[in-house]
Formats: structure tokens, C-alpha cells, sequence
């Protein structure tokens, strides 16, 4: 594959193929006369509006009304989010509606090493734990989409005690269709993905920033030619460019630029604000990228941002091998999303501790970015120290 820069990318615009010739399942349509973009969700047949809710820093029903008002359809959770509390307020809000005008995604993770392959607390009893857990939150019978959460290497998604587990939910009629997550190595994953015939459904980080946007352009659109419906997360980039949060990501260009990839069937973007839900509710009816907006973007992409590009090239130079990328997800939850609790669990479950650098006097690990990672991950890990219900 020929490879061009991001730069080159933004004058080039995104390749993709025609949509796939499916009979689609309609969800009900808003109660409005506006003309909403849908795209349909692979093999699923499902049509969305090309904006979702992400509903991962938010248990305000509220807010889900407004977005649900507006057209949104599908809600996207987790088990984790909020201490589950994301997952409660969805049951409560959608328990009076009928269950096929709406879709909620759920996801559950496992434990896995720092290379991100099973290991032996993976086991299917835990899966379930967890997944039953979800169920009584969301007071359903079924959940449409259920996601095996932060996939980054290809043998998890061979994983027998995990992948058999899911297709049994979706043979008993508990969930709709599989999928699962990814926030790094997301090419090689997906790639992998679509030689496979489990997944219904991936769920992928993609936003103007990240240094692989070719490869990953490339593996999304083998995928959705295999009839796997792409949604894409993380698309404002961390929503920051500083620590201090005084230089927001243009919210509104970074969501347009990821919908000029017609591979992309909806996107789920986090909402904690009514204004947030006005602005995606207008992409849902015109995602144009006008010049400005493009060149705004391009010329953010001199700063050195808050979000990980996720080149990797860091990695090899870490003598502790550690997991530098996912580290820096949490410095991006903590300052760009503003939470620290969020960050505190991602640390925990990565097992860094309270000083990940100990005793490397010299850090040899260098980013193109040139973040000061040492100086981030000192940070970043303090909150392993900070007692869970002074972030809550």
C-alpha cells in the first residue's frame, strides 16, 4: 500500500467503496421533519444517523432525552463507565420505550497481559459475571451490540473460552450481534477481524491525529467490504490540545473529518453538555468539511496534542516494556475528558503502579510528538496513590 502523510491525507480526502447490498432493518424515525444522514451498520442492516450517543462520562437521562429527540438512536456504554452507573441510568431512562426504537451497545473487558493476550483470570465465568452484571443494569432482555472491550492483539479474537461464550449469547437471543473495541493496534486487529466470520460489528478509535490513518483507512475498508459494521470512537482527538485545557480540538471538524469516510457507519461521540448535542445533532444533517475547518485541523497538527498518535515507535525503546500508548490514554481521560476516575481505572487494570519509571535514571524512549513521556507517565501515575472516592 502507498502510504502519504496526514498532511497529504486531508488534501487527498478518504477512498472508499459503495455500501455493501443489504435489506435494512429501520429503527423508528424521530419525530421531526429534518433530513437526518443514515448509513447502515454492515451485515447488521441497522440504519443510523451517522451520529451516536457515547454515553461513557455521562449518567444524566437528560441528556439522552435531548439526544434522543434530535434522532440518536444508538447509546453506547460499558460496564465499566461510571462504576456502572452509565449503564443504570440507561435502563431507567429507556424502560418505558419500545425496545425496538432504540440500540444500546454494551461492552465487557477481560483481563489480559501487557502484550494484550489472554491470560488465566480470562476465563468465560468471568465473562459472564460481568455480562450478567451489564444485563441487570440495563433492566433488558437483550442487548443489541455487545462489544469484547480493548482488543489490541489478534489472538484474543481467537480466544476460544471468550469468542465461544459470545456466540452462545447470541444463539440464546441475548445479544444481537458481536463485536469488540480497540484503541490500539488497530490495523492489524481489524485486518484480522475480517478474515474471521464472528464479528458483526467493530467499534475503533479513528480521529485526524492518530500517524497510521492510511493503514488503518485500509483495514476499515477491508472490513466493511466483509459486511462489518464500523463505528468509530475518539474522534475529537482527546477534545484538548494542552494540559491546561484553554486550546480545544475544533469538535465540530474533527467529527466532519471522520465522517468523509464513507467506511465509517456512525460515530460515537462522549456528551456531557446540551450544546454538545445541538452541534452533532447539525453533522446528523450535513457533515461538509469546508476548507477552514480543514485547514484548522492540519494546522493543530503542529501541536503536540494531548492524545497519543499511536505510532508505537516508543515502545521499543522502553526498557520496562511499558505500555506507553495505553499510559498515555489515561493522560488524555484525566486532562482532556477531565477524568481522573476514568484514568485511575485504566491505570489500575494495566498494573503500572505508583512509579512505572523507577530506577531509569536516563529515559530513553523518544516520541515524534515530542511529549515529555517520562515527565506525563510521573504525572499520570500519581493518581495510583489517590483514593477512589475523592475522584468519584
Amino acid at each position: 500500500m502507498t502510504k502519504i502523510s496526514r498532511r497529504g491525507f486531508f488534501k487527498k480526502g478518504v477512498a472508499g467503496a459503495g455500501a455493501i447490498a443489504i435489506s435494512p432493518v429501520m429503527i423508528p424515525a424521530p419525530q421531526q421533519t429534518r433530513d437526518l444522514i443514515y448509513r447502515t451498520l454492515g451485515r447488521t442492516g441497522i440504519r443510523l444517523p451517522v451520529v451516536s450517543f457515547g454515553v461513557m462520562r455521562s449518567d444524566n437521562p437528560n441528556l439522552c432525552q435531548a439526544a434522543y429527540d434530535r434522532g440518536m438512536r444508538l447509546f453506547d456504554t460499558a460496564n465499566g463507565y461510571l462504576g456502572g452507573k452509565s449503564e443504570v441510568m440507561l435502563g431507567n431512562f429507556f424502560r418505558n420505550y419500545r425496545r425496538d426504537s432504540f440500540i444500546i451497545s454494551t461492552k465487557v473487558r477481560t483481563s489480559r497481559d501487557r502484550q494484550g493476550r489472554p491470560d488465566n483470570q480470562a476465563t468465560s465465568e468471568k465473562f459472564m459475571e460481568f455480562f450478567n452484571v451489564s444485563m441487570s443494569r440495563l433492566k433488558m432482555d437483550y442487548v443489541d451490540i455487545l462489544y469484547v472491550h480493548d482488543v489490541s492483539n489478534p489472538e484474543y479474537l481467537e480466544y476460544k473460552p471468550v469468542i465461544d461464550t459470545v456466540k452462545k449469547l447470541k444463539q440464546e437471543g441475548r445479544i444481537k450481534y458481536i463485536g469488540f473495541s480497540t484503541h490500539s493496534n488497530e490495523p492489524e486487529v481489524i485486518n484480522a477481524a475480517a478474515d474471521q466470520d464472528v464479528w458483526d460489528v467493530i467499534l475503533t478509535q479513528y480521529n485526524y491525529r492518530l500517524a497510521y490513518v492510511p493503514e488503518l483507512n485500509a483495514a476499515i475498508r477491508k472490513a466493511a467490504s466483509a459486511g462489518i459494521g464500523i463505528v468509530a470512537m475518539k474522534t475529537l482527538a482527546g477534545g484538548f490540545l494542552d494540559r491546561e485545557r484553554t486550546k480545544p480540538v475544533n469538535a465540530t471538524a474533527a467529527l466532519k473529518w471522520v465522517l468523509q469516510n464513507p467506511d465509517v457507519h456512525t460515530t460515537i461521540p462522549g456528551m456531557t453538555a446540551f450544546e454538545q448535542v445541538d452541534m452533532n445533532a447539525g453533522i446528523m444533517e450535513d457533515f461538509t468539511l469546508s476548507e477552514q475547518e480543514r485547514s484548522e485541523l492540519t494546522a493543530s497538527l503542529d501541536d503536540p496534542g494531548l492524545i497519543c498518535s499511536g505510532c508505537s515507535h516508543c515502545i521499543a525503546d522502553c526498557v520496562k516494556n511499558l505500555p506507553v500508548r495505553d499510559i498515555m490514554r489515561a493522560y488524555m481521560y484525566a486532562y482532556g475528558y477531565g477524568n481522573p476516575a476514568m484514568a485511575k481505572n485504566l491505570l489500575a487494570e494495566l498494573g503500572t503502579g505508583e512509579n512505572p519509571c523507577d530506577g531509569c535514571d536516563i529515559c530513553n524512549v523518544s516520541c515524534f510528538r515530542n511529549f515529555d513521556l517520562k515527565e506525563k507517565i510521573a504525572d499520570i501515575s500519581r493518581l495510583h496513590s489517590v483514593p477512589s472516592d475523592f475522584l468519584a
